[in-house]
C-alpha cells in the first residue's frame, strides 16, 4: 500500500484523535477560510459547502501526492440551527432546546485526494439523531461552569461531560464527534490508501 501524506484541514482535537483510532497519521493545517454559516441553502448543503471550502483552501495550500480532510458539524434542533455558541447565555439557551428533545447532528466530510497528479473529490454528509435527558437549569449551569460547552456545536461535546446527557444516539457516535470515520474508511479503502 502507497505511502501518502493526510492532512486534516482542521484544528478540532476531536478529529484528529478520530483520525488516529483508524491507525492513521495525520498533519493539522487549519483552514484559514471564512465560514458563511448565513446561506440561505439547506442545512446539509450548508454543511457540505463548509466541509468543501476547508479541504480546498488547504489543497489549495499544498502540494504533491496527497489526502485532505475537511469537515463540518451542525445541530439542529425543531427546525433551526444551531452553531458554536458565543457566550455562556447563548450555550445556556441552546442546551435549553435540546433538553428532553431528540435532534439532528449534521456532520459532513470532503476527501480531496491527490495521486501522481491525478485529483479525486468526495463530498458526502452524515445525519445522526441525538436524544437528550431532561436537564434543569440548575444542571444546565452547572455544566456550564466546567467551561466544555465552548467551540462545540449545539454547546456540547458528546464525548466529554455532556455524555452523560444523552439517553439515545441513533447514527454515528463518530460523527457526532465531528467526523464520519465509517465514510472516511470507506473512501480511503476505495482508493487503495488503507487496508
Amino acid at each position: 500500500m502507497e505511502q501518502i501524506k493526510i492532512i486534516l484541514a482542521s484544528k478540532s482535537p476531536r478529529r484528529r484523535e478520530l483520525i488516529e483510532l483508524m491507525g492513521l497519521k495525520c498533519e493539522i493545517m487549519p483552514s484559514d477560510a471564512e465560514e458563511d454559516n448565513n446561506q440561505k441553502i439547506k442545512l446539509v448543503k450548508l454543511s457540505e459547502s463548509l466541509s468543501l471550502l476547508k479541504a480546498q483552501d488547504v489543497f489549495d495550500k499544498t502540494s504533491g501526492n496527497r489526502v485532505v480532510i475537511g469537515s463540518d458539524t451542525l445541530v439542529c434542533v425543531n427546525g433551526k440551527y444551531l452553531g458554536k455558541p458565543k457566550n455562556r447565555e447563548e450555550g445556556f439557551k441552546m442546551l435549553k432546546s435540546l433538553s428532553g428533545n431528540t435532534h439532528k447532528v449534521i456532520t459532513s466530510l470532503c476527501v480531496i485526494i491527490e495521486k501522481d497528479g491525478e485529483v479525486k473529490t468526495y463530498n458526502t454528509h452524515d445525519i445522526s439523531k441525538v436524544t437528550f435527558l431532561k436537564l434543569s437549569d440548575e444542571t444546565i449551569n452547572n455544566y456550564l461552569d466546567c467551561g466544555e460547552y465552548q467551540d462545540k456545536a449545539g454547546a456540547y461535546a458528546i464525548q466529554g461531560r455532556s455524555g452523560m446527557f444523552i439517553k439515545n444516539i441513533n447514527g454515528s457516535f463518530a460523527s457526532v464527534m465531528g467526523l464520519p470515520t465509517h465514510i472516511l474508511y470507506e473512501i480511503l479503502k476505495k482508493e487503495n490508501l488503507i487496508i
